[in-house]
């Protein structure tokens, strides 16, 4: 427990100084990212083997546990009242943990308020059709997809149900119904999750990632049956996204791939740092 009083007390840190991520690693103090610069917080010591461990250990959900320690990493959320939600993602790193937390406010961004393109609403009131938003790491495609669920939420009578690793950002029932499923705590896989969602009539998918050809495939064929799918994609343009995507199958299949994304694609919405 005293652990976890340090983390909260680091993380309420990191938002007081407006920053966006924290990193605990063994030989250096607590360093958080601000405005895009890494700085050691002040007033704390450099971190030991045991500190990183033993914050964890604390912080990480109990299913978590076995997976870390024969992977070697894991990804789960944490939440401090008062102070918001974190992404974390703990990794060993030359015998020892390391722990990344990125913060990830309370409530959900108004599509409004992010000043987005009218273009993107439309796309988010697609009936039907499969909708990437891509782009590098912290380019706010999480963001922009909550936003874009918000709008629906608020204006839509529609069931949507999410598959992410973790849940970043908690909505609450407006017009929608809205289901959230994080991988390792409401879902052993991606993969599992994704094979069954079909069967929990659902109007809009989420998929948090699209990572293999299996989470395309479903997020293809949900489009092609009428669903709106919506995901992301770690690529900078449409074209270099249009390719990843027919990659990720064996040359037999991307024939018919393609005649898939034409059929259904309905938007790639592309985001830079």
């Amino acid at each position: 427990m005293m652990q976890q009083t340090k983390v909260d007390e680091l993380v309420s840190k990191l938002v007081q100084a407006e920053g966006s991520d924290l990193h605990l690693k063994v030989g250096a103090p607590p360093t958080v990212r601000v405005h895009g610069e890494l700085e050691y917080l002040e007033g704390y010591e450099v971190l030991r083997p045991m500190d990183t461990d033993d914050i964890l250990k604390d912080i990480i959900p109990e299913k978590l546990v076995e997976e870390f320690e024969e992977d070697g990493e894991a990804d789960f959320s944490y939440a401090v009242t008062g102070v918001g939600r974190f992404r974390v993602n703990a990794f060993r790193q030359r015998g020892s943990t390391s722990i990344v937390m990125r913060f990830i406010p309370f409530g959900v961004p108004r599509f409004e308020d992010l000043k987005l393109p009218e273009v993107i609403g439309k796309l988010a009131r697609e009936e039907r059709g499969i909708i990437l938003v891509t782009g590098t790491t912290g380019s706010g495609k999480s963001t922009t997809l909550a936003s874009m669920l918000n709008l629906v939420n608020r204006t839509m009578p529609k069931h949507i149900v999410t598959i992410e690793d973790p849940i970043e950002f908690l909505h609450r029932d407006d017009k929608s119904i809205i289901n959230q499923r994080e991988v390792g705590l409401d879902t052993a896989s991606y993969s599992r999750a994704l094979r069954r969602v079909l069967r929990q009539d659902p109007d809009i998918i989420l998929i948090g990632e699209i990572r293999d050809s299996e989470s395309a495939q479903i997020a293809l064929s949900a489009a092609e049956t009428g669903h709106l799918v919506l995901s992301t994609l770690h690529t900078l343009d449409a074209t270099e996204t249009i390719n990843r995507v027919i990659d990720l199958f064996p040359p037999h299949e991307r024939t018919q791939v393609r005649s898939m994304l034409a059929g259904t694609l309905r938007g790639i919405v592309g985001q830079r740092c």
